[in-house]
């Protein structure tokens, strides 16, 4: 599966703007540019996925915070747009998402006033001949694809803080919207990690097999405990740890009940370093490693400012493992580090995209309006 494009339209700092993208994409540039709105923007699609798109809008500050607060012209649907086109290689299908939210009308009263609402969605496939519409979506009024092939009218209308996507395939009915879900959920998006000394990094886990980190980074230490006693190859991790730390080595015990993990440095070999004893960047490399070294590969990691707390002899052996997960998924970074961008470049061959602000909005240095570099790359 791959993310071949996405497109944003009036979304805080994004007044318009679409970008073809690649397996690795990695964004660089000042603060304020609005290089975490676009990572954000692809956050939301996987919030309409979920069903939780109303309520991730609302929580960072509702309609009023996310709409574009830029210069507008007068628009009788002013609206937050958001699509994204996936490919499905094996299946050679491309599927086209498109879901829009607005402010509630004056004279509604279904809904709070301040919530984002649910406007349009739009879910389509393409096998190589023309677009084919499964789902389409406006109002409360939902349409789908039914067995036939016909677009039938689905019998449940949906609440206004609700996505068709998500209740479509809560159905169970609909192979088509539940493919489609499956890999948008599938992403994962690290906004670093919390390192105090109540971070859930830094604590025991239940000794459950687990593939994938969560996205707080809760269940580190099973992951590892996977890594180490059930794939039992952590050539890679080995690694990038001993060039990250100096030597040092990753100790993870036969989990018991719970799942727990240490460091081992050259000059202590007797003994293990527990994770309330490393340092705030010690531990955050190690979420890092945990994210993208996990058991199963997601098919994208998206990954905002990891370079956060990391001392800079830590960025090369963190775009070892970049490169390393580049191999099985796609991959998205927004940084403000120079050091890491090169280096990133350097192993994966992938120029940075250069996060600027035109006319107030955000866009992509030398990048044409249809999504496309200038110079033909990424």
């Amino acid at each position: 599966m791959q993310l071949r494009s996405m497109f944003a339209e009036n979304y805080r700092s994004l007044r318009k703007i679409r970008m073809d993208l690649a397996g690795v994409n990695l964004f660089i540039g000042e603060n304020g540019v609005g290089k975490s709105n676009l990572y954000r923007a692809l956050q939301l699609v996987q919030a309409a996925v979920r069903g939780t798109l109303a309520y991730e809008i609302a929580a960072e500050g509702g309609m009023a915070s996310a709409l574009w607060s830029g210069p507008r012209r007068e628009e009788k649907n002013f609206r937050i747009k958001l699509e994204v086109e996936v490919l499905d290689e094996e299946r050679a299908v491309t599927f086209r998402y498109r879901v829009e939210a607005g402010l509630r009308p004056p004279i509604d009263a279904a809904g709070f006033a301040f919530e984002p609402q649910v406007k349009a969605e739009e879910l389509s496939i393409e096998t190589g001949s023309r677009p084919v519409t499964m789902m389409r979506r406006a109002g409360p009024g939902i349409m789908v694809r039914g067995e036939r092939g016909r677009m039938e009218e689905y019998p449940e209308k949906a609440m206004t803080s609700e996505t068709a996507i998500a209740l479509l395939g809560d159905a169970g009915h609909y192979p088509e919207v539940g493919a489609f879900r499956r890999m948008v959920d599938g992403w994962r998006f690290f906004h670093g990690f919390r390192t105090d000394r109540d971070s859930p990094l830094r604590r025991p886990c239940l000794a459950v097999t687990s593939p994938l980190l969560d996205q707080d980074g809760s269940n580190m230490a099973a992951v590892f405990a996977t890594l180490v006693h059930t794939r039992g190859v952590t050539v890679e991790l080995d690694r990038a740890i001993a060039s990250a730390f100096g030597g040092a080595k990753l100790s993870v015990p036969e989990p018991g009940e719970y799942a727990e993990f240490g460091l081992v440095f050259p000059d202590f070999p007797r003994r293990v370093f527990q994770p309330r004893e490393l340092s705030d960047g010690q531990i955050r490399f190690l979420g890092l490693a945990a994210a993208l070294m996990s058991y199963r590969q997601p098919p994208l990691i998206a990954l905002n400012e990891p370079e956060s707390s990391l001392h800079p002899d830590m960025l090369p052996p963190l775009a070892d493992m970049i490169a390393e997960a580049a191999r099985s998924s796609q991959i998205w970074i927004v940084t403000h580090s120079e050091q890491l961008a090169s280096a990133v470049e350097e192993r994966c061959g992938t120029r940075p995209k250069r996060v600027i602000r035109q006319d107030g909005a955000t866009w992509i240095e030398g990048m044409r309006l249809t999504g496309v570099m200038d110079d033909g790359d990424d």
